[in-house]
């Protein structure tokens, strides 16, 4: 367990875009797509060394000591995801990425656990404001890895976004390179929902 990342951790949460529909459109087919989906990610996630302390239903948990490992990871799990051959339907997966203040909670039970709930909700945020492929990135995430970015990526700053439950604007960045799909739909933060003038 000293191994594990404790003090200040990179996450990295996933979530499969739609797939409460999914399951119930294609119930038969859906465990296998699932495995499919969990042995991606999983290879990708320990070829850059980090370390998966939760799973629920399709939402990975994972934990870094690295920035640029966990950005490594989820660019190899979008790459992999895309090039799937997925059938009956595709498997689009949105990812979030922070750093933030953490400490490991050592226990009895098989799955460790994490204490720092501000730096796992606002993590969990940032990986609800993105679509199905695209990877989102805190401005503190950002400040680490902006210097040692993979090959032909770029940080596209997103602007300052509010995000329910955490008091400021936050800005956010996104990921992108040439092989993977970079335009989505408006980001699900509150400025989606709320058009009210500040001049009304």
């Amino acid at each position: 367990m000293a191994n594990l990342p404790s003090g200040t951790v990179t996450f990295l949460f996933t979530d499969i875009e739609g797939s409460t529909k999914l399951a119930q459109q294609y119930p038969d087919e859906m465990p296998l797509l699932l495995e499919r989906h969990n042995e991606i990610l999983n290879q990708a996630i320990q070829a850059h060394n980090g370390f998966v302390f939760q799973i629920v239903g399709d939402a990975f948990y994972v934990a870094f000591h690295h920035a640029s490992d966990a950005l490594d990871a989820a660019l190899v799990a979008q790459r992999s995801l895309h090039k799937e051959a997925w059938s009956p339907a595709p498997i689009k997966v949105r990812m979030g990425i922070h750093t933030g203040a953490a400490q490991l909670l050592e226990g009895d039970s098989k799955e460790s656990k994490y204490s720092g709930y501000a730096t796992l909700a606002f993590t969990q945020r940032i990986m609800s404001a993105g679509h199905g492929g695209q990877i989102l990135l805190s401005q503190t995430t950002q400040d680490l890895i902006k210097n040692g970015l993979p090959e032909k990526a770029e940080l596209r700053d997103m602007g300052e976004r509010r995000l329910k439950d955490v008091l400021q604007p936050q800005r956010l960045h996104q990921l992108t390179v040439p092989d993977l799909p970079s335009e989505f739909a408006p980001l699900n933060t509150l400025e989606s929902f709320h058009h009210i003038s500040l001049h009304s």
